[in-house]
């Protein structure tokens, strides 16, 4: 009897969707687009209430054309010698050959009358009008902007001589397109491009057959192309030189640089590091868009980077402690600076001198005295901790600490009465211990100062719109260190790749952390020089939850995946 019920339901809503377009929908919705300035594919979208897949596909059988979904898009041939990618992007559509050869005009607005007579005159050839959701079209044009809109409209041309320009003053589509040497429209372009995808980091990489080209976008590295020929790759290495100001005749040693890009009317900073290897060069270059973090940090507090409340507050106990050492620890990219700045924004009141020396100053924090790291001008972080000493100050931070020299004045002048923030790169907050004793500072003076050691990663999160159920394999989740029966108390969830996360399926990232907070008990094994497995059982009894319990969390509640969180962190 329910079979039955729910058999006639489902024939019901199919006969309600495929009324919901229809002519008479279609010129109502032309009547309101036309009163409210919108278009009468959102106006139709909305009327109709139906989800973005059954709409295209009531809209494609209204009109007679092939539909086109995420997964098609993804397994067809594009034809980009017909129709280039930057005029796709442009135009909002994508061309493409099925397995018989067929020409396939995807388009996300079949009512875009103008685009159908374009594509009329500008296609050779005869082709299929197709319908994909807008939604699909845009996440997969996304995904490949970042593939071929740096290469492909620069390749053809890009083995000219490097032009002698000037610092780029302004980027945007329009000003490479009018660049007139191609080696500088293929390097603006590729910054263009990984701003436009919010990548941290561009990695310019010299093989033997040439040049390759990655972003790291959330922390992961995607390939945005390859480029044949070694001269090529000097010649890109050399103009990213030239906007560095180094030394383009020197390839035997590592030379670090910076420059700024404008994008959209406001600057940006690039720093670059450029490295030997048997092939050539490799260059790469971090992106800090202080607007972007501008906008992070105002008002940042710390219950906005995802901890859990346990973690959370543990941190803000730490940060308003009268004097010590709080460490925050991990690897570079893991969101250590944006936890500091955090912690500093919610302890600034005004009533304390708070001096920080960093390199380099990634955003200014009002009421806080920021020092830049100069090592050309002799202005290292042991230095300038040491003149900070002499400026009166109530907390400080030092942005790294990457010698013994650094670490021995933080520790002295967390014994001094100061409340000292920094970071160190270590893997977990029992490596922290290794690392300050190898670097020559005595246990019970480094005991003696520091309150607690944070160590944190960043998970990406599942992309809220296209977030589904999703039961991975049984040898995922043994692969993951859980059994069946945890396994079932977990709500897996993945996303399937829309427009708002690019097609990837993520969209945004998580902190987790773990804190050991020291106590008198785990003070006396570090002096002791105790084994490292009796510190951790040792803080495990106290309440230590480490990185893994957090990451699996994450999981358990249907936010992230366990592949995600097995690439960033260990399996227990």
């Amino acid at each position: 009897m329910n079979m039955r019920a729910d058999a006639e339901a489902t024939l019901a809503m199919q006969a309600t969707q495929a009324m919901a377009v229809d002519i008479v929908a279609v010129r109502e919705a032309r009547a309101l687009a036309a009163s409210t300035q919108r278009r009468v594919l959102d106006v139709l979208e909305e009327r109709s209430g139906l989800a973005p897949d059954a709409f295209t596909r009531a809209l494609a059988k209204m009109l007679g054309y092939r539909v086109l979904t995420m997964s098609k898009l993804h397994g067809l041939e594009a034809a980009f010698d017909l129709l280039p990618f930057p005029v796709a992007l442009e135009r909002g559509c994508m061309l493409y050959r099925d397995s018989d050869g067929q020409l396939l005009l995807a388009v996300g607005d079949p009512f875009d009358r103008e685009l159908h007579e374009w594509a009329e005159s500008r296609i050779a050839g005869e082709f299929t009008l197709c319908v994909a959701h807008h939604a699909d079209l845009a996440a997969y044009l996304a995904r490949h902007e970042e593939t071929l809109r740096a290469i492909d409209s620069v390749l053809p041309e890009a083995r000219t001589g490097v032009s002698d320009g000037a610092t780029v003053e302004d980027l945007s589509f329009k000003t490479i397109r009018e660049d007139t040497s191609q080696i500088v429209k293929l390097v603006h372009s590729t910054l263009y491009d990984a701003f436009k995808m919010e990548a941290s980091d561009i990695h310019l990489e010299s093989g033997a057959g040439g040049l390759v080209i990655k972003y790291r976008v959330d922390g992961v590295l995607t390939t945005a192309g390859s480029m044949a020929g070694a001269e090529l790759a000097e010649q890109v290495m050399s103009r990213i030189k030239v906007m560095s100001e180094l030394d383009i005749a020197e390839r035997r040693i590592p030379q670090d640089g910076r420059f700024k890009i404008g994008v959209n009317g406001r600057e940006v900073d690039c720093r670059v590091s450029i490295m030997p290897s048997i092939f050539g060069e490799d260059a790469v270059v971090r992106i800090l868009d202080k607007k972007t973090l501008s906008d992070q940090i105002k008002g940042l507090r710390l219950d906005y980077l995802g901890f859990d409340d346990r973690n959370m507050a543990e941190v803000r106990r730490l940060s308003r402690e009268p004097y010590g050492m709080l460490l925050v620890t991990g690897p570079t990219g893991s969101g250590k600076t944006t936890t500091l700045y955090a912690a500093i924004s919610e302890i600034n009141h005004g009533q304390d001198k708070i001096i920080t020396i960093e390199d380099p100053v990634e955003y200014q924090l009002p009421g806080v005295l920021q020092i830049p790291v100069n090592e050309k001008k002799g202005l290292t972080f042991a230095r300038g901790l040491r003149s900070i000493l002499r400026h009166d100050p109530d907390k400080i931070m030092v942005g790294e600490i990457r010698d013994a020299e650094t670490a021995q004045i933080a520790v002295q002048s967390a014994l001094t009465g100061h409340l000292v923030f920094t970071t160190v790169h270590a893997n977990n907050v029992f490596d922290v211990i290794g690392r300050f004793a190898h670097m020559g500072v005595d246990p019970y003076m480094f005991v003696s100062a520091l309150n607690g050691v944070l160590a944190q990663r960043l998970v990406r999160v599942n992309c809220t719109h296209c977030s589904a159920p999703q039961k991975p394999d049984a040898r995922l989740i043994a692969d993951s260190g859980l059994s069946a029966e945890q396994a079932q108390e977990f709500d897996f969830h993945g996303g399937r790749g829309c427009g708002h996360c690019r097609g990837t399926g993520f969209k945004g990232r998580k902190a987790i952390g773990e804190i050991l907070r020291l106590n008198e008990e785990i003070r006396e094994l570090i002096v002791a020089r105790e084994p490292m497995r009796r510190i951790r059982e040792a803080a495990r009894r106290q309440g230590t939850r480490f990185l893994r319990d957090g990451a699996i969390d994450l999981v358990r509640q249907g936010l992230s995946t366990l592949q995600e969180i097995n690439r960033v962190t260990f399996v227990a």
